[in-house]
């Protein structure tokens, strides 16, 4: 499942901004998102992933990606850098 995949993962970046912002500047391979977050909040950047066809894997929960990237908070978005 993706959570492995974050969990795994040498490079990531951790929310709505920093995310949409490395989808614009660096090279992305691959962005998760929570869909229990805020559609409003996590739009913009499905938007950008997707014009620049950067995979794009949804799950479940926000609590267990914030725990996947390590952090006590949810998490909305994650960007996995190459």
């Amino acid at each position: 499942m993706s959570y492995e995949k974050v969990s795994q993962a040498e490079n990531i970046i951790v929310g709505t901004k920093q995310t949409a912002k490395a989808l614009k500047t660096q090279p992305v391979k691959e962005v998760i998102v929570a869909q229990d977050a805020d559609p409003r909040v996590t739009m913009k950047v499905i938007q950008i992933a997707e014009q620049k066809q950067v995979p794009l894997t949804k799950v479940d929960s926000m609590k267990k990606l914030g725990k996947a990237c390590g952090i006590e908070v949810g998490a909305a978005a994650v960007a996995i850098i190459k």
